[in-house]
């Protein structure tokens, strides 16, 4: 607000005040004044401290006068303004301040960017600001605990005040005030002064600085560079390196505990020794450096994100940190320097590149090894990633990217992709970019990423297990994500064709249906027109509503209205209909490589928190198994003519997980002997013979095994399976005496969390809860169910990673006719020739299973088919 108001306003002085702890004056005239006004939230009372280091450093007076309040301090400095002939502006949304209000002093409320004048006074409260201590004296104040009139509110006190004028003369005809109103008038008028005291803001305090002494100070740019990066402002800081030619002189890293930059680094920050590589001299001196390097940062600039069909343009590479070189080999805009060939640069480097025993960095090595794959060569040797290093340090500290991770952990502002290229329509691709520019830029990345290495490997050593997680799995997998993504899937494009035909043909029937329930056309992809359709027109009951105060039309919203309500239900499946249809159905065919005719997806390593995979272009991991739709799409995905698909999926795997986890001893023995899990929860939960647990019971357990993983509350199951909350009450707390080893695992995992302020997986992975110990309850709750979760859902994808790195060596070392192709959640895909088809099942079963070793059994159940929706 202070900063967005000096913005607009630009003043010549200013003066940021807040209240002095300790009583005022005003709570010697009423013992009871503000006597209901709860205290501060500790997790606001945290934030006052860092706030006026804040304030100091930018250089803004402060002002804290004990005994009154901020108001009082406020009220005296416009009068005083005001008497100098300053114009003033008071930037509040207190109504108490626009009594203030008069010749040169004006309020705005920064929040929603209101200004309130005299005429605006008037506009809002129906009464002049001379009028508006009395306004505030007849209706009182229940935050601050000031008696008013009972039963006169607002408009009742305006009505008065512009029939009588003024108080006193409300007080003089009370007698003609007819009604309760006038009678409780009557009674209360021996305390009206008092309550005019107390909303009344002094405006003659002594002060030992006036108006013109409040003149801002330069800010101190070390210590806001500190703050900004400590407290994380992210936007404030890029701000603030930007307007410095300079590199700041203090870099902290936002983890004090962890250790802050050395002399040393802080050296490196501050050197920039960057070449542009246009001779064999000077690249022969480079290839000459990195063949003895220790290590060296390498990385590649090409002609687009897409790995498949991007063109190498130069390769960038760091030895010594502040000290890098670009080599351009693909800049072909009009002008542009000669280069050195791509087939002599990558020539020279081949060698060290392929040299699995020459360890390399980088920052998301796996695009640079598909880029290089492109043109022959099989990058190895593939050690450090600095995404990787930051991901497995805190998944939940920050996004992974370099930009972000430089002004994280180096308090640096790096030059972003747009500052050389361009944005929009407009955007170069890098080939076009001049070498003045491009230079710096991609030197500068190598740079960085080796800086970075340097401040998170110590770190990372310090902490075993996680040092093992990196090592063992996030680095060993990055060459196979490479391959399955390189390796690619055959869709099959007529089928989804037809696919989008039919579920246009649907959406239309859908439109139909919702028009003439609606009574009118209406928009089923917008929320606004749902919104008054469902809402105002219709009157169904609001649930929920938005930040703004409109009643929400979320899923979440729509799924509870379509229990009682046809309309919703209609939306939602149209919604659905249109989603995949979109994202899928029409998206899919164009998504085909013309080079491999296959769709090649990105999997991502550093985006969930839990450790698990995401995939983008196209997103496997949302297309959904249980709809009929859903099913067709996967039905598009298929084998090429002598080939089968092969779908291997973990079996239960959270559930055994939490078996081993709480070491329940009838879970355990339930999965030890191969039984129907749900089965035997039912069988428990109802207290019934094994034999005798019907199809819905079953159901019922599932949904019970899985909800507690997921933190359901009993409610929440109630509503899942149609039943009271009583009942499901009832089913929870059976479950937890028939399996006592889960509720001691849920509750030593919670406390342990708030202990630690994180969780572990099987394998050490870590899942930070910066909220478990929140005074917001629904926060706390959140992080607390996430506390639960975590270490099953994290653990599964550790052993998922370990399987692919497991099944993945197989196939390239017996090199048997089959390839991963895909891996979405618990499930991994491969496209196997017929001939060697129960060989490969036998071989994945195994390895599957055999990926960790837990107290109960890992189980892959596997299937075979043309498609992906068979085989599943």
């Amino acid at each position: 607000m202070i900063r967005k108001t000096i913005t607009d306003h630009r003043p010549t002085y200013v003066g940021v005040v807040f209240d002095a702890p300790g009583k005022t004056f005003r709570d010697d005239m009423y013992p009871e004044y503000k006597a209901n006004r709860p205290p501060m939230p500790d997790d606001m009372r945290t934030q006052i401290e860092p706030l006026y280091a804040l304030l100091d450093a930018s250089g803004l007076p402060r002002l804290t006068v004990p005994g009154v309040e901020a108001d009082d301090v406020i009220g005296t400095l416009a009068v005083q303004a005001r008497a100098a002939k300053l114009t003033t502006i008071i930037s509040t949304g207190d109504k108490d301040m626009t009594q203030l209000v008069g010749s040169r002093i004006t309020l705005v409320n920064t929040m929603n960017d209101t200004v309130l004048d005299a005429e605006g006074v008037r506009h809002k409260f129906g009464v002049s600001p001379a009028q508006i201590i009395d306004y505030l004296t007849l209706i009182g104040d229940s935050v601050d605990n000031v008696p008013g009139v009972p039963k006169v509110g607002p408009k009742t006190a305006a009505k008065w005040l512009n029939e009588y004028g003024s108080l006193d003369a409300i007080i003089k005809n009370a007698d003609a005030i007819k009604g309760k109103v006038g009678e409780n008038l009557r009674d209360t008028i021996p305390r009206l002064p008092l309550s005019r005291q107390l909303v009344t803001i002094a405006t003659d305090l002594t002060l030992d600085r006036g108006p013109k002494d409040l003149t801002p100070g330069p800010p101190q740019r070390d210590v806001l560079t500190e703050l900004y990066t400590r407290l994380e402002f992210k936007t404030w800081l890029r701000e603030l390196l930007a307007d410095n030619s300079d590199v700041p002189s203090v870099a902290t890293d936002v983890h004090p505990e962890r250790g802050s930059l050395d002399e040393q680094q802080l050296a490196d920050t501050m050197r920039r020794d960057y070449e542009t590589v246009l001779t064999k001299t000077a690249f022969n001196k480079w290839l000459k450096r990195l063949r003895s390097a220790d290590l060296f940062a390498f990385d590649t600039e090409t002609t687009s994100l897409e790995y498949m069909s991007a063109e190498l343009v130069g390769v960038s590479f760091a030895v010594t940190a502040g000290e890098a070189a670009y080599v351009p080999v693909g800049h072909d805009y009009p002008g542009a320097p000669s280069q050195l060939s791509k087939a002599l640069v990558l020539d020279g480097l081949r060698a060290l590149l392929e040299d699995a025993s020459v360890p390399k960095l980088g920052h998301n090595l796996k695009y640079d090894r598909s880029i290089l794959a492109n043109d022959g060569i099989t990058l190895s040797g593939i050690d450090y990633d600095t995404m990787l290093e930051s991901y497995v340090l805190d998944s939940t500290a920050t996004r992974h990217d370099m930009d972000s991770l430089a002004l994280k952990y180096l308090g640096e502002k790096t030059t972003h992709f747009e500052n050389v290229a361009g944005k929009g329509a407009k955007q170069l691709t890098f080939n076009h970019v001049p070498l003045e520019e491009a230079g710096p830029y991609a030197a500068e990345d190598a740079d960085i990423t080796l800086r970075l290495h340097h401040h998170l490997w110590p770190k990372l050593r310090e902490e075993r297990a996680l040092l093992d997680l990196f090592q063992n799995i996030e680095i060993p997998l990055v060459p196979v994500l490479s391959r399955i993504e390189r390796n690619g899937v055959q869709v099959d494009a007529a089928m989804l064709t037809k696919q989008s035909t039919k579920l246009s043909k649907r959406m239309h029937e859908l439109e139909r249906e919702a028009y003439e329930m609606a009574g009118q056309p209406f928009n089923m992809g917008s929320p606004k027109q749902i919104q008054v359709i469902l809402f105002d027109k219709l009157g169904l009951p609001v649930l929920q509503k938005t930040p703004k105060g409109q009643p929400s039309t979320s899923e979440s919203v729509l799924q509870e209205l379509a229990e009682d309500y046809s309309l919703p239900r209609l939306i939602l499946e149209h919604r659905g209909l249109s989603k995949l249809k979109s994202t899928y159905t029409d998206k899919l065919p164009q998504q085909i490589n013309e080079r491999t005719g296959r769709v090649h997806t990105s999997y991502h390593q550093a985006v969930a928190a839990t450790g698990r995979l995401s995939s983008s272009d196209p997103n496997l991991q949302n297309i959904p198994i249980r709809s009929e739709e859903g099913r067709r799409i996967r039905q598009a995905f298929v084998a090429p003519p002598g080939y089968v698909l092969l779908a291997a999926d973990y079996s239960q795997i959270e559930l055994r997980i939490m078996a081993h986890l709480s070491r329940d001893e009838a879970l355990c023995e339930g999965f030890s002997q191969g039984a129907d899990i749900h089965r035997s929860t039912a069988a428990e939960v109802f207290e019934l013979p094994l034999g005798e647990v019907n199809d819905e019971q079953r159901r019922a357990a599932k949904a019970i095994n899985f909800g507690l993983i997921y933190g359901m509350s009993a409610f929440g199951l109630a509503r899942q399976l149609g039943i009271e909350r009583r009942a499901a009450q009832d089913y929870v707390e059976r479950y937890f005496a028939r399996y006592p080893g889960v509720k001691k695992f849920m509750d030593t995992t919670r406390t342990q969390a708030r202990e630690r302020g994180y969780v572990e997986t099987v394998f050490g992975r870590r899942l930070y809860l910066p909220e478990i110990n929140s005074r917001n309850v629904q926060r706390r709750q959140y992080a607390e169910r996430t506390a639960i979760n975590a270490p099953m859902q994290g653990t599964a994808a550790d052993i998922i990673k370990r399987a692919m790195i497991a099944v993945d060596d197989w196939l390239v070392k017996s090199k048997v006719d089959a390839r991963l192709i895909m891996q979405v959640h618990d499930e991994l895909v491969l496209e196997v020739g017929e001939e060697v088809l129960a060989d490969t099942t036998e071989q994945i079963c195994g390895l599957m299973s055999s990926a960790a070793e837990l107290s109960v059994p890992l189980v892959a159940d596997t299937g075979q088919g043309p498609n992906w929706d068979e085989a599943h």
